[in-house]
């Protein structure tokens, strides 16, 4: 399938093998859904963050995942499951397993996507695809707050 680059996993090191799991579960599902994307990969001060063609992202905290929408206030929401009060942004906390298995989890990914495709084709952009997954490491930053 998509192997995580070994910058992602490095970046997963400090973190219990429960949530390193998690994300890495997480990531796949989301390739899954994604694939062929471009993938960026933050190891951010206070999260390992990564994104997808700037439409979600996944964002690994020391107990739990978070499966952020960039456009989240403006996604329809028909299960009430998205979280956050912020102009933009929500996401959907995901903090086992079995919260994976969720349908909706699929459901809006697809459903962000393909508003995101939708925007931009009423602006004009053209959406260039790349012919795979490209993970590219976009920032390392020297001090993080991370699980000891």
């Amino acid at each position: 399938m998509h192997p995580p680059p070994a910058a992602l996993k490095k970046f997963l090191k400090p973190y219990d093998p429960e949530v390193r799991d998690l994300a890495l579960k997480l990531r796949s599902l989301v390739l899954e859904e994604m694939a062929p994307c471009y993938e960026n990969i933050y190891d951010a001060y206070s999260a390992v963050a990564i994104g997808y063609d700037s439409i979600f992202h996944i964002a690994v905290y020391s107990k739990h995942v978070n499966l952020g929408f960039n456009e989240g206030a403006t996604l329809e929401d028909p299960k009430g499951i998205l979280t956050g009060d912020g102009a933009c942004i929500r996401h959907i906390t995901i903090e086992n397993v079995e919260d994976l298995q969720r349908p909706e989890i699929r459901s809006y990914i697809r459903r962000a996507r393909k508003k995101a495709l939708a925007d931009a084709k009423k602006l004009g952009e053209k959406t260039k695809k790349p012919d795979r997954v490209v993970s590219t490491v976009k920032a390392i930053y020297p001090k993080k707050r991370r699980p000891k």
